[in-house]
């Protein structure tokens, strides 16, 4: 899936774009890293910093020690592999967000796409591969949940030959994807539990789904077992993690770690700091527990 497809498909990456024409970090910055502490495997998703080229963002990365990038795909990769940046979140295939698995109609070309990009993600050296469940468009909530099962079941031998885990994103209906289906933790985990493979999860975005259920924590416990990455995000605004949002990421951070979770949480939230990467800075130091 190129870049432009999935960005045009997302109201909130659009803003993103908009608000990334404000800033002015466009040198990397010369500051030593940040002594973080490893119990946080840090990223951060390009779109968020996209007025940025990638070179210079991978250099900033490096520049705070964040040692990984999400939702780059294969034309990125090369670029990657020169800054020794880790891609932690892979997209290269699908549709966008309102077309995905719910949809019969779009199984045959989301199983050759899938199955076209599996091999190269392992070939990268890479693990983590978004997909997402479409719009409802007036369908039933069970009778998504049986297309999609019935469709991944088909692309999940090859991710499982490949060391490949295919994620679902949880988002929000209510503000940035109007009729998303896979809107709800406990929809998502009905849905790994009917694939039944350790090569299928959830990715869970803690802004959307403070806005959807809240209970950031307790799902997060309950639900662990499903989710195989995190994203991050203030709420309202999606803007900073700091405190002029309702979130309080330390506390949930420290409930991650609770849970045995050893890969990646990716800042995912879009600056409203002239200094972008000032503001990324921030956001990893409150994660940094």
């Amino acid at each position: 899936m190129k870049r432009r497809a999935f960005i045009g498909t997302s109201a909130v990456a659009s803003v993103g774009m908009l608000a990334g024409k404000t800033g002015n970090a466009m040198k990397p910055i010369t500051q030593k890293p940040l002594e973080l502490k490893k119990n946080i495997n840090h990223s951060a998703c390009y779109w968020c910093y996209n007025s940025i080229p990638l070179e210079t963002f991978l250099q900033d990365l490096k520049g705070l020690g964040v040692k990984a990038i999400d939702l780059v795909g294969p034309e990125d990769w090369p670029l990657l592999k020169k800054h020794d940046i880790h891609a932690s979140m892979c997209w290269g295939a699908g549709m966008g967000i309102e077309k995905g698995w719910n949809d019969p109609q779009y199984h045959k070309e989301l199983i050759a796409d899938y199955l076209q990009i599996i091999p190269k993600v392992a070939e990268a050296g890479y693990t983590n591969l978004i997909c997402f469940s479409g719009n409802r468009n007036g369908m039933d909530d069970g009778v998504g949940l049986k297309n999609c099962v019935a469709g991944l079941k088909k692309i999940m031998p090859s991710a499982e030959k490949h060391g490949v885990v295919i994620q679902m994103e949880l988002l929000n209906s209510k503000v940035d994807h109007k009729d998303y289906m896979c809107d709800h933790t406990e929809w998502g985990a009905e849905l790994c539990k009917q694939l039944g493979s350790e090569n299928f999860k959830l990715l869970y975005d803690i802004y959307h789904m403070q806005i959807m259920e809240g209970d950031i924590i307790r799902n997060i416990q309950d639900y662990h077992q499903y989710i195989g990455h995190y994203h991050t995000g203030g709420n309202p605004g999606r803007h900073e993690i700091d405190e002029t949002q309702e979130l309080y990421y330390p506390a949930i951070m420290k409930a991650i770690l609770k849970t045995g979770y050893k890969g990646h949480v990716a800042q995912e939230f879009v600056p409203s700091w002239e200094d972008k990467i000032a503001a990324l800075k921030q956001g990893v130091t409150i994660c940094d527990v």
